[in-house]
């Protein structure tokens, strides 16, 4: 059986919001069993909001939550290394309303769980064992779930520049792999659309420092860290918005040029339907929590 985890000391960074750039003060404390993961706005009188899919708010090119008017924006990088850590409870405090977008990766996020250390629970973990298949279908945008023993996901991307095209990545988190294959990956955008994007409000703290930025030529700040950096990017995004169920997942997630609507979208039906789902421990030792655990033991990113 499976304990639930938290870390084992407190640790924080600053940065700036990727589409605020505002400047953000960020730490990371641990939590108590059955907590989950909480954000408390430490500007706003400390309120917490709860990392749930109850409490999304709006999904464009980041997921936000929102509870009685308060805001936490571009949570999916944060929680994303949640789940490929291994980490069940913590508290997550920050004195603006949009996470640091730091390199663009999980990476750094990753790291300080790292420095941090990982505790153990007395209490069980409560995974969510998908049952039934689930598809939802928006124009050429699919996800899916469907049964497995294991956390697998499976990514499709197609975007008309030469060094993108279609890209499919698949991954089982299992034995390190978000740290090897996911966590570095970094977000993307393109050189022609930033103008309009800063316009609608957006990208305000984009830099060559945390993103890839694409001309039509080809890269403005080479090199990449995978040949396909890209969908990776997109399967740590997805990971990051799957972490909204609440706890962790055995199922194999299949999506296709869905983006973070239709992955927070998969949330609201996976907690509006409990037939499609069951709670239960796990006995088999090769998910993704305690290899990645011990991958963070002896492995450096």
């Amino acid at each position: 059986m499976k304990q639930e985890q938290t870390i084992r000391a407190s640790v924080e960074c600053k940065g700036v919001g990727l589409h605020s750039g505002a400047p953000v003060h960020l730490k990371i404390l641990p939590a108590s069993s059955g907590s989950g993961i909480i954000f408390r706005r430490t500007d706003l009188d400390d309120f917490e909001v709860e990392a749930t899919g109850r409490n999304v708010a709006r999904v464009s090119y980041a997921t936000s939550l929102m509870k009685k008017g308060v805001l936490i924006s571009t949570t999916e990088h944060l929680l994303s290394a949640f789940i490929g850590t291994g980490i069940d409870n913590a508290i997550v405090e920050l004195d603006n309303l949009e996470l640091p977008i730091l390199d663009g990766s999980a990476r750094p996020f990753v790291e300080m769980i790292q420095s941090a250390g990982i505790r153990k629970h007395r209490r069980l973990r409560s995974y969510m064992r998908i049952r039934r298949e689930l598809e939802l279908r928006e124009g050429n945008k699919f996800i899916a779930v469907y049964p497995a023993d294991t956390y697998s996901v499976s990514y499709t991307i197609d975007f008309p520049h030469q060094l993108i095209g279609r890209e499919t990545f698949r991954v089982d988190l299992t034995d390190g792999n978000y740290l090897r294959e996911i966590a570095p990956a970094r977000t993307f955008g393109f050189l022609h659309e930033a103008d309009a994007m800063r316009q609608q409000g957006l990208i305000r703290g984009a830099s060559t420092d945390n993103a890839i930025v694409l001309t039509p030529e080809g890269l403005m700040n080479p090199p990449l860290r995978y040949t396909d950096e890209f969908v990776r990017h997109k399967v740590l995004d997805l990971i990051g918005d799957l972490a909204l169920v609440g706890r962790q997942i055995l199922g194999n997630i299949v999506a296709d040029r869905a983006g973070h609507a239709m992955h927070t979208a998969l949330v609201s039906r996976l907690l509006r339907d409990k037939s499609l789902w069951e709670e239960t421990p796990l006995e088999e030792p090769s998910t993704q929590s305690s290899s990645a655990a011990h991958a963070l033991a002896g492995h450096s990113l």
